[in-house]
């Protein structure tokens, strides 16, 4: 189940959002343009390392471009591979622009870094002594969606799910559903060695998100609203699917006939 967008719209330009994208896909084109070798020494260089955040390992002088306590933030801009940075690009898309504009630029920001640094560190004190970089902005997006489950539990999401069929969905479904796969992730592999998934990072940086949302939202941002409030989820299939009879849930048509999703 892939999210796609929301029905969700804001009233301000998403100017950090826009900023961490823009970053993060400038930084993996930096990424792409290196050879590998020197792609690895980026990675080690600023990626988070558990046993260099507890002290037990220390880098070598020629790859300690930063301190250590910084690489949490700069292990955030850099990603895996494509599919890794497209999916975290997605997410904050979606779902950081609600949040940016329920708390404010600055707060915003201040939040996506806090999520990070603090995923980072929860996935390094769960295995203190590994020396495997840990690197991408899923900990610092996990808690963006932490935090628009806290705010807009029941605005709509268009979510794809298979060949044929495509959902709008409440969001406390969809990231409820996140949430969980997650956990259970964890749960059957906590180290992250089988996937190479750091899922701790994810639910941590999730939780973080839902318990720091309460203090950074801005007034007339009531926690849990039920603006959005639905009641079924609709199902759109695609060209060549069954058809169904439309429902009130159904976004609106237009003068052309049913608007587009």
């Amino acid at each position: 189940m892939l999210p796609l967008r929301d029905d969700n719209p804001t009233r301000i330009t998403p100017v950090v959002t826009w900023g961490l994208i823009a970053v993060s896909v400038l930084v993996f084109l930096y990424q792409a343009g290196l050879g590998s070798m020197a792609e690895r020494h980026l990675i080690v260089a600023l990626g988070a390392i558990p046993a260099v955040l507890t002290g037990q390992e220390r880098l070598p002088a020629e790859l300690a471009l930063v301190p250590a306590l910084v690489t949490p933030v700069t292990s955030m801009f850099l990603h895996g591979g494509l599919l890794h940075l497209g999916g975290n690009m997605l997410y904050l898309w979606i779902f950081g622009n609600n949040v940016e504009e329920a708390m404010g630029w600055l707060r915003f920001l201040a939040f996506y870094l806090i999520c990070g640094v603090a995923a980072a560190y929860l996935h390094a004190l769960q295995q203190p002594d590994s020396i495997m970089p840990m690197v991408g902005a899923s900990g610092a997006i996990s808690g963006v969606l932490g935090a628009y489950l806290m705010l807009f539990p029941w605005a709509r999401v268009f979510v794809w799910f298979g060949f044929i069929f495509v959902f709008w969905v409440p969001a406390i479904v969809v990231l409820g559903l996140w949430f969980g796969l997650q956990a259970l992730s964890l749960l059957g592999d906590p180290t992250g060695a089988q996937s190479g998934v750091a899922w701790w990072a994810h639910v941590g940086g999730f939780l973080v998100g839902m318990a720091l949302t309460p203090l950074l939202r801005r007034r007339g941002y009531p926690l849990f609203s039920r603006r959005h409030r639905v009641t079924r989820v609709s199902v759109i299939p695609r060209a060549g699917g069954p058809s169904r009879r439309r429902g009130p849930w159904d976004p609106p048509r237009g003068p052309w006939g049913a608007g587009r999703p």
